[in-house]
């Protein structure tokens, strides 16, 4: 009897639990009911770029939310790596039996019925025309090594850009950003500069087919972009657009050190923003390739560019900050005053601050007499150290110089005694190498190299980092061709007297301009160029050839 009271207390007291958490839980569903504007606490991102994109969609109320999608790429045969080569493991995997073919399908004539390829899969109409979002990942089991983005044909506007901007910073291997005709506007373009300069791995971008009115493309190439290679194919780039890319390639006061490529083809750019561009290449010590094909630059921009390689003046803004970098080079703590002297705000200062720092010196006067008599103190020490390194500083200078002689020796010798042995690659490194040993690995400013002193004006010499021009299908003629070919004939004149400042240009195309390429100028130029084209390779000598020499 006792055993069925206690059985039915336990079931009373189940039912009153059971009812406690109903309420309960009604009461916390009401409170939700009668607050429905209550913001939901801010999403943080993962680095998953899949999962916070859909979220961040999500919670902006998007009727449509684009797909994360695996880039195309062709389909690999079984057995085989995507370079082609065939694996190999130590052991050898059991083969699976190969199951014979079925028989070919037959039609009411009995006529075989032709297979479809394998190579492609059948999607649903209109399926290639839905936004999504192409990524390449390092490896596919694992969602957060997206390494690159690719966005075709669908437009970006302001709240999706500003979804981007919460996501990609958070990829740790986002190393390349492609958005073709996607309709960017000038304030996206905004949002994308202030988005790159916070991605940690970020080098290319590619914005091929976005027309923007505001033409604020200089904003992609400010001091804290980290962008390497630039793309800006078609974008309808004007005079005003090239002005605005010279001032940010290159000025008086600050240049670009990250930008590598960049490329302005299939733009409407004329001699006036060509001039401009040229301005930025005069302090601009870090692009190696640039192409203005298919734009409208004639004999005006093709002769600045072909001052800015070989010599320029100096001009007056530019000759004080040359004085300027000097003095600083000189005499690096000449403008600084330490803390606490007259010089540092002493007019600012009270009288009483400014009597009880006299008396300060005058009851410390002892202790400095006394310094000055040592010839070992504290002072002297500190001098005898800052000349030291000061001598170390000049024997360095001079060993760099000797290296660099002896690197630039080495490597001509190598690639006479290693010609047609190497393969290409090693070709590749190899010239990269010449480059790099050549450059020193610093940006050399402009405004400290040797300068001549001509007619009043002070010359220096042109950019020779450059080594990639790409002018082709535009309007230069003879004189502009000309003035080109004396640049290129300065250029190897004096880089056998001194290569320290770069290699100069290594190739230059010139193809569909207003001049025929059998003319003697293209001639003469084409030969020059020749056989500074890293990938040139010098004809086999025949034995004929061989026993005359």
């Amino acid at each position: 009897m006792a055993g069925m009271l206690s059985v039915a207390n336990k079931i009373k007291m189940g039912k009153k639990l059971e009812k406690g958490l109903k309420e309960k839980n009604a009461s916390a569903v009401s409170q939700d009911e009668e607050n429905p504007n209550k913001t939901p606490e801010p999403y943080s991102c993962t680095g998953n770029f899949q999962a916070d994109f859909t979220e961040l969609c999500r919670r902006n109320s998007m009727t449509y939310i684009p797909p994360i999608i695996p880039r195309a790429r062709p389909p690999t045969v079984m057995g085989h790596t995507e370079s082609g080569k065939p694996d190999k493991g130590k052991g050898k995997a059991p083969q699976a039996p190969v199951e014979p073919d079925p028989d070919p399908e037959q039609d009411l004539d009995g006529e075989g019925i032709e297979a479809p390829p394998k190579t492609f899969t059948i999607k649903e109409k209109f399926e290639y025309f839905k936004p999504s979002v192409q990524v390449e990942m390092e490896n596919f089991d694992k969602p957060d090594t997206v390494t690159e983005i690719y966005i075709r044909g669908w437009k970006i506007v302001e709240p999706i850009m500003e979804i981007f901007k919460q996501c990609w910073p958070k990829m740790a291997k986002l190393h390349t950003i492609n958005l073709w005709n996607c309709g960017l506007s000038g304030e996206v373009i905004t949002i994308l500069a202030s988005t790159i300069t916070e991605i940690p791995e970020m080098r290319n971008l590619v914005l091929d087919g976005n027309t923007v009115v505001e033409e604020n493309w200089h904003e992609l190439m400010g001091e804290e972009s980290p962008i390497q290679n630039l793309s800006l194919r078609h974008c309808g780039i004007t005079d005003k657009g090239a002005e605005q890319i010279g001032q940010a390639l290159g000025s008086t006061k600050r240049c670009n050190t990250k930008l590598i490529s960049l490329n302005l083809s299939g733009n409407r750019i004329t001699d006036v923003g060509a001039e401009h561009i040229a301005l930025g290449l005069r302090m601009n010590r870090n692009l190696m390739s640039l192409s203005l094909a298919s734009n409208f630059i004639g004999d005006k921009g093709a002769s600045k560019i072909a001052e800015i390689l070989s010599r320029f003046p100096l001009t007056h803004e530019e000759v004080v900050e040359r004085r300027k970098h000097f003095s600083e080079k000189d005499f690096p703590e000449r403008n600084k005053s330490p803390p606490g002297s007259r010089r540092d705000g002493s007019k600012d200062r009270p009288a009483s601050v400014r009597s009880q720092s006299h008396m300060d010196k005058d009851k410390k006067g002892s202790k400095a007499s006394a310094k000055k008599k040592d010839p070992k103190g504290k002072d002297a020490k500190e001098e005898e150290k800052h000349d030291k390194t000061k001598k170390k500083e000049k024997e360095d200078k001079t060993l760099t110089k000797k290296e660099s002689r002896g690197t630039k020796a080495s490597i001509a010798a190598d690639t006479k005694g290693t010609k047609g042995k190497g393969k290409g690659k090693d070709k590749t490194k190899q010239a990269a190498q010449e480059v790099e040993d050549l450059s020193g690995g610093e940006v050399v400013n402009p405004l400290t190299d040797v300068a001549d002193f001509i007619d009043g004006q002070l010359w220096v010499s042109g950019n020779r980092v450059l080594i990639n021009l790409n002018l082709s299908r535009n309007k230069i003629a003879e004189s502009g061709m000309n003035n080109l070919l004396k640049a290129m004939q300065y250029q190897t004149t004096i880089l056998m007297d001194n290569k320290s400042g770069g290699t100069g240009l290594m190739r230059i195309a010139l193809l569909k301009n207003k001049i025929s390429q059998e003319h003697d100028v293209m001639r003469k130029l084409n030969d020059i160029m020749l056989h500074k084209d890293p990938y040139y390779k010098q004809p086999p000598q025949t034995p004929d050839v061989q026993s005359t020499t």
